[in-house]
């Protein structure tokens, strides 16, 4: 364990976790802390963060709202992909980490700090993924990984710290968790504990953004979604900051019981875990975005981003946001989004998104090229007997070899 080190920037939520952890590097390097606390829209007040900052004695207390910075920079360029990560995950806590992590060697800098710290355990993903972001963006950063270096591996050895050095424990707390979440404007995400047996069934007060359907809206919500260049923009015609737009979406997601995924997953470090998502806005967005294409979209364009989305979201999973492979695709996909404008009309109804309307004026869709009636003139119907010879020559081919050897 490296001693050397005079300043630290950690990131620091405010919890019982963090605060230990704040506390533990205080007392271990001896080192001066600057903490961080960034609003990703996780729901809660983060403003608490600053007085148990200062009951540590730290002077450089930085608390950020990158809400805009999270949905426009990391939140749409991924959407553009119609990511999911092994067909489900939209990835909500995957792609905060590279926007953290960020700001925090932003913030090292500014400090003049020569390490910084994070809170992520040594089985899970998001060691990797800090840990990346931070060495992509200053090679030459110490990084300090608490619950890879600490004895203190248990949740009994945790509330013992706590009460030696006087941090506040929260009642509920004292005992074992029942589950842990994260949390911000794209997702919730609970794991461990009751839930860590697949056979469980998640009961339903894990779930914190978005109504059952038993209680969710007993009639449909009709929402119309405006896009420009693959983005959205706007919601019944009014155009919103990314945020807010953001903020819309989930709670329309919420009252009509949309975005619950109950998923085991592989994690970049080997296992599989079990998580308990809950995505009401990003769920609705991927639907809208997706039929915006397929109607500006030309096949080609289409089936390649489709080809290239599970490459680019196994990137994001394994926090490689600032690698050349992935920026490399960000361009093509960026690429294919010139025409998708337009607008989509959607019904939401007790988990279900369905498509009522679309329209675009770049829209690749033709009525009277596809319509049954003969009215076409660049379609020539005769011209498909020799498209289909030439394109089975292959098959006959076989069919006469086959033949032939049986």
């Amino acid at each position: 364990m490296t001693n050397n080190i005079k300043k630290v920037v950690l990131a620091y939520s405010g919890g019982l976790d963090t605060s230990i952890i704040l506390k533990w590097l205080q007392n271990q390097y001896n080192c001066e802390v600057v903490t961080f606390t960034a609003d990703l829209g996780q729901g809660e007040e983060i403003e608490p963060a600053r007085k148990k900052a200062e009951m540590f004695g730290v002077k450089q207390i930085y608390i950020e709202d990158l809400r805009e910075d999270f949905v426009k920079n990391y939140i749409f360029p991924m959407f553009r992909a119609n990511t999911l990560y092994e067909g489900q995950y939209l990835l909500g806590t995957a792609i905060a980490r590279p926007l953290i992590a960020k700001r925090q060697i932003e913030i090292a800098e500014e400090t003049g700090a020569d390490a910084v710290c994070h809170g992520a355990t040594g089985k899970g993903n998001d060691q990797v993924r800090f840990e990346f972001g931070y060495y992509s963006l200053n090679p030459s950063i110490k990084v300090i990984a608490p619950w890879r270096d600490w004895e203190l591996t248990s949740r009994s050895k945790l509330i013992e710290f706590a009460e030696q050095n006087q941090i506040p424990i929260p009642k509920d707390k004292k005992g074992e968790a029942p589950f842990s979440v994260d949390a911000n404007l794209l997702h919730t995400s609970s794991e461990g504990k009751l839930i860590e047996n697949p056979e469980n069934e998640a009961p339903e007060y894990i779930f914190q953004r978005t109504l059952s359907i038993d209680d969710a809206n007993n009639t449909p919500t009709t929402v119309t979604i405006g896009f420009e260049c693959g983005d959205p923009i706007s919601i019944g015609g009014v155009k919103l900051s990314p945020a807010t737009l953001f903020e819309k979406l989930n709670d329309l997601g919420k009252n009509n019981g949309i975005g619950r995924l109950d998923l085991i997953e592989n994690r970049f470090v080997g296992m599989k875990s079990r998580g308990i998502y809950e995505t009401p806005g990003g769920t609705i967005l991927l639907k809208a975005h997706r039929a915006i294409e397929e109607l500006t979209l030309d096949s080609g364009t289409m089936h390649l981003k489709d080809e290239l989305m599970p490459k680019y979201a196994t990137l994001i999973y394994n926090g490689l946001w600032f690698s050349p492979e992935r920026e490399m695709l960000q361009k093509a996909i960026d690429e294919s989004q010139k025409y998708v404008t337009g607008e989509i009309t959607l019904k939401l109804y007790k988990g279900n998104i369905l498509i009522s309307n679309r329209q675009s004026n770049h829209s690749l869709y033709d009525t009277d090229l596809v319509s049954f009636e003969d009215s076409d003139t660049d379609y020539d119907q005769s011209d498909a007997g020799g498209f289909i010879k030439i394109n089975s020559l292959r098959l006959r081919l076989l069919a006469k070899r086959n033949k032939k050897n049986s």
